[in-house]
């Protein structure tokens, strides 16, 4: 039990408590107003901070973060969301394309259809192995449209993707259920831009006319694009009312487009993705790649197989294959001559070399030759970028080899097996150089596996040589693929 305690009338409380001069006490007494006022401005500063976020018609959509992945890691094939569309009538035969790229317990995503599929794996609600599917959320059914009523569906995935809240995603990645990705190429390019910034990374169609109608600074979808968290961010949030003012427009991507410009910013342009807004055989265009890597490629079904005498899904699983063993080195071209025979060699690592039984410029040998038309008009142009002509004199057309194998060669090396096909339209010439080039049946390549980190310095296109002083033992002919010298270059 606790008692009263009785106290002295000359004993002073406060003087015992605080033995500190009357002076000191009143400053002190001072300073609470000013430590109070602060602490209500702080108070005020916080609340004004967290009530903005959930004023008006947005949605609060947190980012979530592992404390076991820092945002200061590399970023990683984990930190991009793909976010596909599909719809049910296509996902089944489209998957022999997802299942290309599509790493199990690797890549994350999911293909966004339409409505339930019919076929289905009960167990997981997937066909085995294929990416996974989610049905697009129904609010998109209320917004109006002029053409396509499925773009509106397309266009509001980005919004059904950050609606998860996943984790540690640092990266939206859009697509269409036919475009082929190279995950480790895509990987390549994207860790070159800061990720807690604002970025659009993609490129746009092949064709004037394409870019004409739609616009050149877009990303076309069925090539591929990259958001960055903070835009995706700021995208959904302004997303329906973007959609309902461009109700108007054709394609999804358009709308992504007109709705990230009205964010203020722009398209960052990547030469590797590929809309392939053309018509025919991409065989002149996938020969004279850019400089940069290969990060996708679309309309797989409305062209001409890559590789001859094989249906497309071979064709793919090929060239696969190659960028598996070298993902950086797919499809860049090597260019080299072979002064003695007066030849032109262009190689297209992993897929094709052609022999010119004459001098061409290396300015020419990088210009893709027009073995394709426009996508709408099936003309021979105009693309946004040169091409040649085919000649109609048959001698001045390349002898074409085709990939046949590909293998390792120890840790850090490869070699490819190029086959002989033939002249390029299989018309030949009976001129000596033509002749001598026609007997050349196997060309074998050799090479250094080129570095991730080639794509974050400045760019150049690697020389190749011709091993074994230019001898042609048996049909085969041997060449190197490999850095430039110093002093080196590729002119005649």
């Amino acid at each position: 039990m606790s008692q009263a305690r009785v106290q002295d009338p000359s004993h002073n409380p406060l003087k015992s408590s605080f033995p500190i001069k009357p002076r000191r006490f009143f400053l002190l007494l001072a300073r609470i107003p000013v430590i109070v006022c602060l602490i209500a401005s702080i108070c005020f500063v916080l609340y004004s901070a967290f009530s903005n976020h959930s004023r008006g018609n947005h949605i609060l959509l947190p980012r979530l973060k592992s404390e076991s992945t820092p945002d200061r890691e590399p970023t990683n094939i984990s930190h991009i969301l793909f976010s596909i569309s599909g719809s049910a009538a296509t996902w089944h035969d489209r998957t022999r394309y997802m299942n290309l790229w599509w790493k199990p317990n690797r890549t994350r995503g999911f293909v966004w259809l339409d409505e339930e599929p019919r076929e289905k794996n009960r167990a997981s609600g997937t066909i085995a192995n294929t990416i996974p599917y989610r049905v697009s959320d129904p609010g998109w059914t209320r917004f109006r449209y002029s053409s396509s009523r499925s773009a509106v569906r397309i266009a509001r995935i980005i919004w059904d993707s950050f609606k998860l809240n996943l984790p540690n995603v640092r990266w939206f990645v859009m697509g269409d259920d036919d475009t082929v990705f190279f995950t480790d190429n895509l990987l390549s390019v994207l860790t070159r831009y800061d990720h807690n910034q604002m970025w659009y990374i993609g490129c746009n169609s092949e064709s004037v006319e394409q870019n004409v109608m739609h616009a050149y600074d877009m990303a076309f979808g069925g090539g591929g694009f990259a958001v960055s968290y903070p835009l995706a961010e700021k995208l959904v949030n302004a997303l329906d009312g973007c959609l309902e003012r461009y109700y108007y427009f054709y394609g999804s991507d358009q709308r992504i487009w007109a709705c990230i410009s009205e964010i203020g910013v722009s398209l960052t342009p990547e030469r590797g993705f590929h809309q392939l807004d053309i018509r025919g055989d991409p065989y002149g265009l996938l020969g004279a790649h850019p400089i940069a890597p290969l990060v996708t490629l679309h309309h797989i079904d409305y062209l001409n197989s890559l590789f001859p005498n094989r249906t497309q899904l071979d064709s793919l699983e090929t060239l696969i294959h190659a960028y598996r063993i070298d993902p950086n080195r797919i499809l860049q071209q090597s260019l080299c001559y072979d002064t003695k025979r007066e030849w032109s060699i262009s190689i297209s690592w992993g897929y094709t070399i052609q022999i010119y039984p004459l001098f061409l410029s290396a300015n020419n040998l990088a210009m893709p030759l027009q073995t394709f038309k426009t996508w709408r008009s099936w003309r021979d142009g105009p693309f946004v970028f040169n091409t040649r002509s085919v000649s109609p004199d048959p001698c001045d057309h390349p002898v074409v080899y085709f990939l046949d194998s590909v293998e390792n060669v120890g840790p850090t090396g490869t070699r490819t097996t190029y086959t002989k096909y033939g002249p390029l339209l299989g018309k030949g010439c009976d001129k000596p150089g033509f002749v001598k080039a026609m007997e050349v049946k196997t060309i074998i390549v050799s090479s250094l596996k080129l570095d991730p980190k080639y794509w974050h310095k400045a760019t150049q296109r690697q020389c190749c040589e011709i091993m074994d002083g230019g001898s042609i033992t048996d049909g085969t002919m041997r060449i190197r693929v490999r850095k430039c010298r110093p002093k080196e270059t590729m002119a005649l």
